[in-house]
C-alpha cells in the first residue's frame, strides 16, 4: 500500500508538470514493489518513469524504463498494460524519427488492444500508425489507418480523438493536392474542436483551412482563417504555432503585393522561431524575407537573409535521421536554389559557387552519416558517437518545444544547443578527417580554385529547378586555377529528367541504338554552351562534378553531332566528388597490384571472366599478388592492402538502394569469399597508401526517386579512408569485356600514363563498340 500511494503521488506531480518530484516518488515506490514481489505494480511504475523521461526530453532513458516494464507485463499477463507500453515505445521511436521501429511497436500493440477489447486504445494506435505513414510519404497507407480509427472514435464517443483524426485526414488530402477533400474534413473537425474546448486544436485546424484557401488562390479567405487562429495561438501559449501563423499571414500579404505588411508579420515570426528554437521554421521565415527583398529590388538584404536560411539548413542536416531526410531536403532545397540563382543574376558567380560547393559537400556528408561510416581513429569515433547522442537529444527537445512551448524546455534547449555546437566546432578543429561533416560556412573561393590541378578544367552543372518564383535553368560552372565563370540554360525539368533516364537506358543496354541521339541532346545542353571556353583553356583534363541524376551518366558518352565524336574522343574525362581544400597524401609505395577476383565462383555470384582478368593484371607489375575464389577473403584483403598502391576488386559491389536481390547482397556492400563487407567500415581497411581502388563489377540502379548519391558517396567514403582515386562501374558489364578493358588500363599505367589517360586510351580502343561495354567505368578523384 505504501508503494501504491508513492506511485499515486508521483502521478499527481507528473500531471501538474513537476517531473523531478514525480521521479522522486516513483523511485521510492519502485524498490518497495520489487521487495514485496508486486510485479504488476513494478511494471506500472517503470512505465510511469518512462513517461516522465519522455516528457523531459530523455528518449533513451524513457526507452530504458519501458523496455524493463514490457517483459514484466508479459510475465504477469497484463495485456492492456503491455499494449500501452508498446504504444509508448512506438511513440518514442516516432519522436526520434525512427519510423520503421515505431511501426514495429505500434503494430504489436494493435492486435493486443483488439484482443482485450480496448476500443479507445485501438483507435489511438490506428491513428499513430496513420501518422507514421503520413510522415514517410505513404498517403494511401495513412488514409487506410485513419479511416479505421475514425468510426471507432465515433463509436466510443471520443470526440477529441475524432477531431484529431478528421484533421489528420484533411492533412493527407492537402498533401496529395486534393484541396476540396481537405476542406471537407477540416470543416468537420473544426466544430468538434470548439465543442470539446480544444483551443489549441481549433487554432491548428483554422490555420490548416487558411493554408488550403491560400493554395487554391483565395488569399482573403486564407487571411480570415489565419486571423482567427492567431489570437487563439497566443491565448494557449502555443509560441511555435503562433510563429507559423504569422509566417503564413506574411506569405499571403507578399502574394497580394503588400511587401511592408508581409515583412511586419515575417519579422514577428522570426523573433518567435528564434526564441523557441524552431530552426526549420526560422530558415523558412528568413527565406520568405529574402523573397520580399528580392521582389523589392533590394538585393543585399535578399542575399543576406537567404544566406542565413541556407546556413541554418546546412546545420540542421547534420542531425537528420534517414526516415525524414527526404522530406527535409525537398522542403529546404528552395532557399539554396533561390540563393544560387539570384547570385548568378547579380553577377556574383564566385559567391554562388561557394554555396554550391558546400551544398555538394553536405550531400556527401549526409551519405556518410546515413550509412554510419566509421573513422580509423578511435578517439575521433568516440567523439562522433558522443556528439551524435547529444545531437539526437537536441532534435528531440526541439520537436517537443514546437509541440508545446515552455520557458523551462526552451532554456534546456538553448543550453544543449550551445553544448552541441561547441562540441561540433571542437571536433572539426581537432579531427580534420571529419571536419567536412560539420562545415556550414562556404570555403574561400581563392582556396577552392587553388586546389584545382594545373591544366584542368572543372565543370559543375547545377540544376536550379522546381522552386516557386525561380526560373527553371541549369547553371554550368566552369573553373580553373585562375578563373571561374557560369552560364545558365533554360530547361524543362520534366523533359530533362526524361532525357537523362532515356540516355542511361540507351547506353546501359547493348540492345539499343539511339544512344547518339540522346547523347547529342545532352551534349547540346551540358557542353555546347561552354565549349568555346573549354577550347580556349586547352585543358589536359576535364573534371566533372556531377550532382543528382547526372551522376548516373558517363559524360564520355555525350555525342557532338557536329564533329561526330564522343566527348571522350575530344578530352580526357574524370570525375570529382566536390572541390576540396583538404589534401590527400601521396602514396610512397612503388608499383604492385593487389587483385582479388570471383570470390564466389557459383551462380548467381559467379564472375568467371574475372579470374583471368586478375591473373593478367597481377602479371603486369612485379611484386603483385592475386587471390581468386575461396582465397579472395576479406581477411586477406585487410592484411595485404596496406602494402600495395593499386587495389583491384573484381567482385560484386552492391550500391543500389534496398540491396541487390538477384545477388543476395545488401546495399553498400562488397562481396568477398568469406563475407559481405559494408563500406561504412572502409576507414578501417588501411588505405592510406592507395593510389587507386578499382571496383570492376558494381551494381547501381537509376531509380525514379534516387539522385545518384550512392555513386559519389561510395567514392567519397573511400577518399576519406585514404584512397586518392576510385574507379567504379555504373552498371554491371559482361565480364570478358571488362577483363579486356581492365588489362589494357593497367598495361597503360605500366607504360607510365596517368590514371586518367590510361583509362581513356583503354576506352578509345573499344570506341567502335556499343558504349554499354566501355562507358560505365568512371574514374573519381585524383586523375594523375
Amino acid at each position: 500500500g505504501e508503494a501504491a500511494t508513492l506511485n499515486n503521488i508521483g502521478g499527481v506531480y507528473d500531471s501538474i508538470s513537476q517531473p523531478q518530484a514525480a521521479l522522486n516518488y516513483y523511485n521510492q515506490a519502485l524498490p518497495i514493489q520489487r521487495a514485496v514481489g508486486n510485479r504488476a505494480g513494478e511494471a506500472a511504475t517503470l512505465n510511469n518513469i518512462g513517461v516522465v523521461y519522455k516528457s523531459i526530453s530523455q528518449p533513451q532513458e524513457a526507452l530504458n524504463y519501458y523496455n524493463q516494464a514490457l517483459p514484466i507485463q508479459r510475465a504477469v499477463g497484463n495485456r492492456a498494460g503491455e499494449a500501452a507500453t508498446l504504444n509508448n515505445i512506438g511513440g518514442v521511436y516516432n519522436s526520434i524519427s525512427q519510423s520503421q521501429e515505431a511501426l514495429k511497436y505500434f503494430n504489436q500493440a494493435l492486435p493486443i488492444s483488439r484482443e482485450v477489447g480496448d476500443r479507445f486504445g485501438e483507435a489511438t494506435t490506428l491513428n499513430n500508425i496513420g501518422g507514421v505513414y503520413h510522415s514517410i510519404f505513404q498517403p494511401q497507407e495513412a488514409l487506410k489507418y485513419f479511416n479505421q480509427a475514425l468510426p471507432i472514435q465515433r463509436a466510443v464517443g471520443d470526440r477529441s480523438g475524432e477531431a484529431t483524426t478528421l484533421n489528420n485526414i484533411g492533412g493527407v488530402y492537402d498533401n496529395i493536392s486534393q484541396p476540396q477533400e481537405a476542406l471537407k474534413y477540416y470543416n468537420q473537425a473544426l466544430p468538434i474542436r470548439r465543442e470539446v474546448g480544444d483551443r489549441s486544436g481549433e487554432a491548428t485546424t483554422l490555420s490548416n483551412i487558411g493554408l488550403v484557401y491560400n493554395t487554391i488562390g483565395q488569399p482573403q479567405e486564407a487571411l480570415k482563417y489565419y486571423n482567427q487562429a492567431l489570437p487563439i495561438r497566443r491565448e494557449v501559449g502555443d509560441r511555435s504555432g503562433e510563429a507559423t501563423t504569422l509566417n503564413n499571414i506574411g506569405g499571403v500579404y507578399n502574394s497580394i503585393f503588400q511587401p511592408q505588411e508581409a515583412l511586419k508579420y515575417f519579422n514577428q515570426a522570426l523573433q518567435i522561431t528564434r526564441a523557441v528554437g524552431a530552426r526549420a521554421r526560422e530558415a523558412t521565415t528568413l527565406s520568405n524575407i529574402g523573397l520580399v527583398y528580392r521582389d523589392a529590388k533590394q538585393p543585399t538584404q535578399a542575399i543576406e537573409n537567404w544566406e542565413q536560411s541556407v546556413q541554418i539548413t546546412l546545420e540542421m542536416r547534420s542531425g537528420l535521421q534517414r526516415e525524414n531526410r527526404k522530406k527535409f531536403l525537398e522542403a529546404e532545397s528552395g532557399p539554396a536554389i533561390g540563393l544560387t540563382s539570384f547570385l548568378i543574376d547579380q553577377n556574383q558567380a564566385d559567391r554562388a559557387f561557394q554555396w554550391i560547393n558546400i551544398a555538394t559537400t553536405a550531400d556527401l556528408a549526409d551519405y556518410t552519416r546515413l550509412i554510419d561510416a566509421k573513422v580509423a581513429n578511435p578517439l575521433t569515433q568516440k567523439a562522433l558517437d558522443e556528439w551524435n547522442q547529444k545531437n539526437q537529444q537536441l532534435q528531440f527537445l526541439r520537436r517537443q518545444l514546437e509541440d508545446k512551448f515552455s520557458e523551462n524546455l526552451s532554456r534546456q534547449m538553448r543550453e544543449l544547443e550551445t553544448e552541441v555546437n561547441s562540441e561540433a566546432e571542437e571536433i572539426r578543429r581537432q579531427f580534420p578527417e571529419v571536419a567536412e561533416l560539420f562545415e556550414t560556412t562556404p570555403k574561400d573561393i581563392a582556396q577552392l580554385k587553388a586546389s584545382i590541378a594545373p591544366d584542368t578544367v572543372v565543370i559543375q552543372p547545377v540544376l536550379l529547378t522546381n522552386v516557386k518564383n525561380v526560373p527553371n535553368t541549369i547553371a554550368l560552372f566552369v573553373l580553373t586555377k585562375d578563373s571561374l565563370s557560369v552560364k545558365t540554360i533554360a530547361i524543362n525539368p520534366a523533359e530533362f529528367d526524361k532525357l537523362l533516364t532515356e540516355h542511361r537506358e540507351e547506353i546501359s543496354s547493348e540492345l539499343t541504338s539511339d544512344y547518339r541521339e540522346t547523347g547529342g541532346k545532352l551534349y547540346d545542353i551540358l557542353i555546347r554552351p561552354i565549349e568555346d571556353q573549354i577550347q580556349a583553356l586547352s585543358p589536359k583534363q576535364l573534371s566533372i562534378i556531377a550532382t543528382g541524376k547526372l551522376r548516373y551518366i558517363p559524360f564520355e558518352t555525350l555525342w557532338d553531332t557536329k564533329n561526330r565524336k564522343f566527348l571522350i574522343q575530344k578530352y580526357p574525362v574524370n570525375y570529382l566528388t566536390r572541390i576540396s581544400t583538404r589534401s590527400i597524401p601521396n602514396s610512397t609505395l612503388q608499383g604492385g597490384v593487389l587483385a582479388l577476383g570471383n570470390p564466389i565462383p557459383r551462380a548467381p555470384q559467379n564472375l568467371a571472366g574475372t579470374e583471368e582478368e586478375v591473373r593478367n593484371i597481377a602479371q603486369l607489375f612485379p611484386g603483385s599478388s592475386a587471390y581468386i575464389g575461396n582465397a579472395a577473403t576479406l581477411d586477406q584483403f585487410k592484411t595485404q592492402a596496406p602494402r600495395f598502391p593499386f587495389l583491384h576488386l573484381a567482385t560484386h559491389g552492391c550500391f543500389q538502394q534496398g540491396g541487390c536481390q538477384k545477388l543476395g547482397m545488401e546495399e553498400n556492400t562488397l562481396l568477398f569469399a568469406d563475407s559481405q563487407f559494408n563500406i561504412r567500415d572502409a576507414a578501417l581497411l588501411g588505405l592510406q597508401n592507395t593510389r587507386l581502388l578499382t571496383l570492376s563489377a558494381c551494381q547501381t540502379a537509376m531509380q525514379a526517386n534516387s539522385n545518384g548519391e550512392e555513386i559519389s558517396g561510395v567514392a567519397y567514403i573511400f577518399e576519406r579512408a585514404g584512397a586518392q582515386a576510385v574507379m567504379a562501374s555504373l552498371w554491371s558489364v559482361d565480364d570478358s569485356a571488362t577483363k579486356d578493358l581492365m588489362v589494357e588500363f593497367y598495361q597503360n599505367i605500366n607504360k607510365g600514363m596517368s590514371k586518367n589517360e590510361a583509362l581513356r586510351q583503354a576506352k578509345l580502343s573499344q570506341i567502335t563498340r556499343h558504349p554499354f561495354y566501355w562507358s560505365p567505368f568512371i574514374l573519381i578523384g585524383d586523375a594523375r
